[in-house]
């Protein structure tokens, strides 16, 4: 599988260690129209889609 630089975002770990920081909440903001994440997500498995949608609270890129 190939790699894309949002699996290592130096700003993800900051919403996993708390969604309510500045940084963690512009993170998730950014998500939502990052085309970076939109090719990580949109080439990932199912279930790991799923995963990223519970841990993210993400509801774009349904098919």
């Amino acid at each position: 599988m190939a790699q894309y630089p949002c699996e290592n975002c130096k700003f993800r770990p900051h919403y996993d260690k708390n969604p309510k920081s500045i940084i963690g909440r512009f993170w998730r903001w950014h998500i939502n129209f990052c085309p970076g994440w939109k090719q990580y997500f949109t080439h990932q498995t199912p279930e790991k889609q799923a995963e990223l949608r519970e841990r993210y609270h993400f509801e774009k890129y349904k098919e």
